[in-house]
């Protein structure tokens, strides 16, 4: 086991060093969440908890001593103490310290990993980064992979609003179930009221500033929600559930844990998946996150982009897609980012030069507080992330290493096949990032309109641009380490909130049990209205 660990950190290392390399060449680095679509991380879920693989020798309920956590929780708060840019930008330092000593005074026995990483969540979330997240252990991931566990079967769609509206199913992993559908509300689980849930779980999600859509929508998420109450609430056979019934009554029903491996139509699909060679395995899942259609009746073009990550060949896609519109003479596009949590700015960038009306900056500001670490020995590709710090950054006056190439370089639009019509963005709580960065930058356009709900990416700001995972030498639990503070644009207020729509399209209970695309009909209403 040690040794397959040892193999898989030393290509991550390899591929640290190939990538920053890379990055020196083209005077930039940023590193964000690769998104899939929701089906193909079901599915490679699936696939993962249903593979013949030697169990693990890992036992989840292994304790570690107060000693050996800790050690690990020094490590955490200095490192997070002497390298997050952004540690005290939402919170201040006194208000950050008790919560700091609070996750120190929970450290009075012996801890699971499940439960240490609890405490941990707790504290990390109080730096209100979104990129600032823990991870479990290398070790817990792979038992995880190939235990047994059932899953909570409802996923549910949450938003702020009425007591009626605040949470409603969006699916039911027991298609059968004729009670608990699409569409129902939820009031309470296992008697605890769900408003009491939802502000409980929230408490352990990051988020930009005080970005309370992105928590909505990592609760909404498929899965998101029952992986984060069965993480803080525990594991069931069978869970209660009081709702809302179609005569306005509130009733109650049970349903019972999901087993994957008794599903047979999941088996079926996992068989044809497999099945397949991993190029064509590649062309589905690039297929499913990037695509261009053309509505010629409408005079519009619907651009999916469900990530700007590397491996997609964007930039062939957009050059592609853009010369498309220009033959056709498109007058309306739609950019869906709503399940963009972003990655590479290179590609963010790249898309919006086609869009942008004139020239325009990445960002203000970009700098490291730091370019040692003490905790260095814990970092990940600690000598290629400093080589590149050093390369690329250089201190001033305010002690700051400062990444001048962006705050001083004007990209200019593009002139071959630039977008001048209508451009309709959709973005909602999983807008995160890069995607943030492009969203901020056009808005601002007389041709180009914000559709949905406000990002989940910080609109003043954020920390998307080298961020290595720190592994905790006791308990293997990981948590992401943001390295560069990056301000968009010094003149918009820092209130903590995402890039606000112009046009609000938020979801209904009758809307969410039809199954329809609210926003995608907000904008159509608009591309009609203006014809």
């Amino acid at each position: 086991m040690e040794t397959l660990f040892n193999k898989q950190c030393a290509g991550v290392n390899r591929q640290l060093a190939i990538d920053n390399w890379q990055l020196i060449k083209e005077c930039y680095y940023q590193k964000s969440y690769f998104v899939l679509p929701i089906g193909y991380c079901l599915l490679l879920i699936t696939i993962l908890s249903s593979c013949s693989v030697s169990r693990s020798s890992f036992t989840p309920s292994k304790k570690y001593s107060p000693e050996q956590l800790d050690k690990d929780y020094a490590i955490f708060r200095g490192a997070l103490e002497e390298s997050h840019p952004g540690i005290y930008w939402y919170t201040p330092k006194d208000e950050m310290d008790s919560y700091f000593d609070w996750g120190k005074s929970q450290i009075k026995d012996s801890l699971n990993e499940e439960d240490f990483r609890k405490v941990l969540s707790y504290v990390i979330s109080k730096i209100n980064c979104g990129h600032t997240v823990t991870r479990s252990s290398k070790a817990f991931m792979s038992y995880r992979d190939t235990s047994n566990n059932k899953i909570f079967p409802l996923s549910l769609k949450i938003w702020p609003g009425n007591a009626e509206d605040t949470a409603t199913v969006a699916a039911n992993l027991f298609r059968k179930d004729t009670i608990l559908t699409r569409g129902v509300v939820v009031k309470k689980i296992d008697n605890r009221p769900i408003e009491t849930i939802i502000d409980t779980l929230c408490q352990y999600i990051s988020s930009d500033g005080h970005n309370m859509t992105h928590k909505f929508q990592s609760l909404s998420n498929r899965g998101g929600f029952g992986a984060a109450f069965t993480s803080i609430y525990g594991q069931k056979e069978n869970y209660f559930i009081d709702y809302l019934g179609k005569d306005g009554i509130e009733k109650s029903a049970t349903i019972a844990s999901y087993n994957p491996r008794t599903d047979t139509v999941n088996r079926i699909a996992i068989s044809r998946f497999a099945k397949t060679t991993r190029a064509e395995r590649k062309k589905q899942i690039m297929k499913a996150t990037r695509s261009l259609r053309i509505d010629s009746m409408n005079n519009a073009a619907f651009m999916d982009l469900g990530s700007f990550g590397r491996s997609l060949k964007l930039k062939s896609f957009f050059r592609t897609s853009f010369k498309e519109m220009r033959r056709n003479g498109t007058k309306n596009l739609v950019v869906d980012v709503r399940g963009n949590g972003g990655g590479s700015v290179t590609n963010s960038t790249y898309l919006t030069k086609f869009i942008a009306g004139r020239k325009f900056k990445v960002a203000d500001s970009l700098y490291a507080t730091t370019r040692n670490s003490r905790y260095k020995k814990y970092i990940e590709g600690y000598f290629f992330n400093r080589f590149f710090m050093l390369f690329v950054t250089a201190k001033r006056k305010d002690g700051k290493y400062h990444f001048g190439y962006f705050e001083r370089h004007y990209f200019d639009p593009k002139k071959k096949n630039h977008f001048d019509g209508n451009v309709y963005i959709l973005t909602g709580g999983n807008s995160f990032s890069a995607t943030t960065l492009f969203t901020q930058t056009v808005k601002p356009q007389d041709n180009v309109f914000v559709v949905g709900e406000e990002t989940g990416g910080g609109a003043y700001g954020n920390t998307a641009w080298l961020i290595p995972d720190l592994t905790l030498p006791e308990t293997g639990i990981r948590f992401r380490l943001p390295l560069f503070r990056l301000v968009i644009d010094k003149d918009i207020p820092k209130d903590g909130h995402g890039v606000q729509p112009e046009v609000v399209a938020m979801p209904t209970t009758e809307a969410i049990r039809r199954g329809a695309d609210y926003k995608m009909d907000k904008v159509m209403e608009l591309i009609r209205s203006r014809q």
